[in-house]
């Protein structure tokens, strides 16, 4: 088998077979296929596709061309969830705790953020003394005991999406909806997981920016783990405006106590409980309605909060900071942004990841993966779109420890954040869900 005639054959818009894809990804980890070729197969990938089957075989050959994650030993049902990135994206640290609860295992390997995207890693280590970084047994013994444990990535762990992303980043084949889907399919199989949902997210904040893109690589995501045995559900959910008010590690991690004290943001509160809804669905706790009552009741009785304090303690955390937020750590210097426009009207629409980069550009975020983070640094959001707005109203308030990142991160905000005399239109918070056999729209 020459990697040649396989390029010839994509190239010519050919179906793979799988022995030859596991010849292709397996010689290529292992080195004896060179950057060069397999960077032309990416890009006939690009162009042409892959089917269902062929997607299907590549991810599971890149999911076992490293450690494959046995979670047996855990008992129960074990559900993973996995967002595609987004602004104030803190649902994790809510959904997880309310799963939990209800004896559904949640075993989670996270990430940290880059760019303008923030990580559930990063954000569960603003509360101090919390660790990410356990051996497999310690891992398993906490989610035995508290019903979930979330760490940091670690291992080897799907080494051939490493080398394909690295390679995709550099030969502009990043956007293709297969090569995503292999990407995020493959950790996820390899993590060991019995069910998956996935929160794929759409709009200016997001990878995906339309909504037809979205539902397809959901599909395609959903079609895979159903095929490599793992119970699969997808939702659609908006990120064409940031998850609540906070943007922001230990900012963040306020919001998501106060929501978890049935206080939270209206919209940030609504995905949440329908997220945990689909992941206890998918652990056989009842119907959707059902389940998602099961989530309101978990929140509004306080039992989440009560699990996450249980969770942070069997992690180190310091518990004092659950249960008094005002312990955190403040920020030197605060800056409220104020809307200069003459104008008496609404937020018609936002930039998000350009408040993203924003709340990076004021130090909650990295830039490269050896930055420093400035856990109390980030933005709070006074105004969201639809809000009615006249000139001198405070849009927002930064908060960094270096005064020089101010005025900057000012600008980038004022630039984000757009008004109208007319108020938008109310767009949905989950535009669809993506079963093997159905895509509802709402």
């Amino acid at each position: 088998m020459r990697m040649y005639d396989l390029i010839h054959k994509k190239r010519n818009n050919q179906q793979l077979t799988d022995e030859e894809i596991k010849f292709m990804i397996n010689n290529y980890v292992n080195g004896g296929i060179p950057d060069y070729q397999m960077s032309a197969m990416l890009m006939a990938i690009y162009f042409n596709g892959m089917n269902d089957r062929e997607i299907s075989t590549m991810t599971n050959v890149m999911a076992q061309s490293g450690d494959m994650v046995d979670l047996s030993s855990i008992e129960g049902i074990k559900v993973d969830k996995h967002s595609t990135g987004g602004v104030g994206d803190k649902t994790t640290l809510i959904i997880a705790p309310v799963v939990a609860y209800y004896g559904v295992k949640v075993a989670k390997m996270s990430g940290r953020g880059l760019g303008h995207t923030g990580g559930t890693v990063d954000k569960m280590e603003a509360i101090p003394g919390l660790k990410t970084n356990f051996s497999q047994e310690e891992f398993f013994n906490i989610v035995n005991k508290t019903g979930i444990s979330v760490i940091g990535q670690s291992g080897n762990l799907a080494p051939a999406d490493k080398k394909l992303y690295a390679l995709r980043d550099v030969t502009a084949t990043v956007e293709s909806i297969p090569l995503i889907a292999a990407s995020i399919m493959s950790k996820k199989l390899a993590a060991g997981s019995d069910c998956i949902l996935l929160d794929v997210k759409t709009g200016s904040g997001a990878f995906m920016k339309t909504l037809d893109d979205s539902i397809a690589l959901a599909q395609k995501m959903v079609t895979i783990g159903e095929n490599c045995g793992r119970k699969t559900v997808a939702l659609i959910t908006d990120m064409d405006i940031p998850l609540g008010n906070n943007i922001g590690n230990s900012l963040e991690i306020k919001e998501v106590i106060e929501t978890l004290k049935g206080n939270g943001p209206k919209d940030l509160t609504e995905i949440c409980i329908k997220l945990a809804g689909n992941m206890l669905y998918l652990a056989d706790k009842g119907t959707i309605e059902q389940c998602e009552n099961l989530a309101k009741e978990a929140i509004e009785k306080g039992y989440a909060l009560n699990k996450l304090i249980e969770i942070v303690e069997a992690q180190g955390g310091d518990i004092q900071y659950i249960k008094n937020p005002e312990k955190f750590e403040k920020s030197k210097y605060s800056l409220d942004v104020i809307l200069e426009d003459n104008i008496d009207g609404y937020i018609s629409g936002m930039d998000t990841e350009g408040l993203g980069i924003a709340s990076t550009m004021l130090g909650a975020g990295r830039e490269t993966k050896d930055d420093n983070i400035d856990f109390s640094a980030g933005i709070i959001l006074n105004k969201k779109v639809g809000d009615k707005v006249k000139k001198g109203d405070i849009l927002c308030t930064l908060y960094t420890n270096d005064k020089n990142k101010l005025e900057s991160a000012r600008k980038k905000v004022i630039s984000s954040i757009f008004t109208d005399k007319n108020k938008p239109k109310d767009i949905p918070l989950v535009f669809a869900r993506v079963e093997k056999s159905k895509i509802e729209k709402f």
